[in-house]
């Protein structure tokens, strides 16, 4: 900061001296004495004297006369330098200060309205509010931060971090200012720093978390459900993993995993906390879509469909493992088998629950293995085909399970499809 003051003085005097240094310079004049140029003339009269004495005693003829005389004047003229006089109007002291006072004006005038002192005001006040952001932000000392000073507090982190290298504590801040500020992607960059640096890190898994189910997509929502298996495996009471967890199994309409997930949360509030009621009336939700589910299911059992119906609406899936992930498998995993709509809900429309099975096993896809009502096998014509061994039981897809997927199916012309398990979820 310093420097680039003394670097903007110095261009000013710089300029300044480009201004003044014309007005201030004076110019030498040489000036000859009346006697000399006397004497210059009384020897050119003594000399034209001499020619024309010269050309009357026939000396000189006319013509060497005549270029006698053109060459004494030439030479008087060479030698005479009348006195020069300099009409100076005004003074060039006040010439060159009013130059540079208006130079000073115009370049002060110019930066205060092109230059960036105000976003230096601002950093100089965000370096200097850095540590009292940081107690009211992270020990919720004093109000909370408002919109202007969460920016400014993300401003005083990022300089913070650009000076003092990799701080796990700065770089997480800076992530959780960021979700405040919705720059989810500031967020994800900052999250990723951490968990390059502590890759165990379990807050900084849980923030991650919610930014990517904030994103919403499916990739986002399957990596956040990995964090959060990773948060339980370590502390299976952790409440935040099993909140975020609840969530996307609800999103995912797993409604048996959300269920549970927000049972646990219920038993651990007490009666009158606010959100007790909430989450009481999304168990009882959830309820309702799994009896809607099995009422489905009996339908489908006792109904007598025609027989080239059933068999269109059923297929028979073999799956099968891949040689080079047989080492992988877990030692106590669940087996799901289901098929989903490749346009669509991403709810599963037929799903099989495994926990005892070799490889290879058949199984049979039909709309009894509907999770909801209305939704079944038969209700689509294209369709995804998905086995997968789950380490937790959950049919969301975490990081470290095993996966197999089909290409896209026509439903009425597959009976029976050979799908083998050759993926590693990362």
């Amino acid at each position: 900061m310093i420097l680039m003051w003394v670097a903007f003085v110095l261009l000013t005097l710089l300029a300044v001296a480009f201004v003044a240094l014309p007005f201030l310079s004076k110019e030498r004049v040489q000036s000859l004495t009346y006697n000399a140029n006397s004497e210059l003339i009384a020897i050119f009269h003594q000399r034209l004297g001499e020619l024309a004495n010269d050309l009357s005693e026939q000396r000189i003829d006319q013509v060497n006369h005549d270029e006698s005389v053109v060459e004494l004047k030439r030479r008087l003229l060479n030698e005479l330098s009348p006195e020069k006089s300099l009409m100076s109007k005004g003074n060039n002291r006040i010439f060159a200060l009013t130059g540079s006072a208006f130079l000073v004006a115009f370049t002060v005038i110019f930066y205060t309205a092109t230059g960036s002192q105000q976003q230096l005001q601002n950093w100089h006040s965000a370096m200097d509010n850095l540590p009292a952001y940081g107690e009211r932000a992270v020990m919720q000392q004093g109000e909370p931060l408002s919109q202007n000073e969460l920016q400014a507090f993300a401003l005083g982190l990022r300089t913070k971090l650009a000076q003092s290298g990799d701080d796990q504590v700065a770089w997480m801040l800076l992530g959780r200012v960021a979700m405040s500020l919705n720059e989810y992607d500031m967020a994800q960059q900052s999250f990723d720093k951490v968990l390059r640096l502590d890759p165990d890190n379990m807050p900084v898994l849980i923030s991650y978390s919610q930014v990517l189910l904030l994103e919403g997509s499916d990739a986002n929502m399957t990596r956040a459900a990995g964090m959060l298996s990773k948060v339980l495996k370590d502390d299976p009471t952790n409440l935040d993993a099993i909140s975020l967890l609840a969530l996307i199994a609800y999103e995912r309409h797993d409604w048996l995993q959300a269920k549970a997930a927000f049972e646990v949360l219920l038993n651990s509030m007490d009666k009158q906390d606010s959100r007790y009621s909430m989450i009481a009336q999304r168990i009882t939700e959830i309820e309702e879509n799994i009896t809607a589910g099995n009422t489905q299911q009996q339908v489908q059992q006792g109904s007598d469909e025609d027989n080239n119906v059933a068999q269109t609406s059923t297929i028979k899936v073999t799956v099968d493992l891949a040689q080079q992930l047989v080492d992988k498998l877990p030692t106590q995993g669940t087996l799901f088998v289901f098929a989903k709509a490749a346009n669509g809900p991403p709810m599963p429309l037929a799903v099989v629950k495994l926990t005892d099975y070799r490889f290879p096993i058949e199984v049979q896809l039909s709309d009894s293995n509907a999770m909801v009502a209305g939704l079944t096998l038969s209700s689509v014509e294209q369709i995804i085909l998905t086995a997968r061994i789950s380490k937790d039981a959950s049919v969301m897809p975490a990081t470290g399970e095993l996966e197999g997927r089909s290409e896209v199916l026509e439903r009425s012309q597959t009976q029976a499809y050979d799908l083998l398990i050759n993926e590693l979820i990362p």
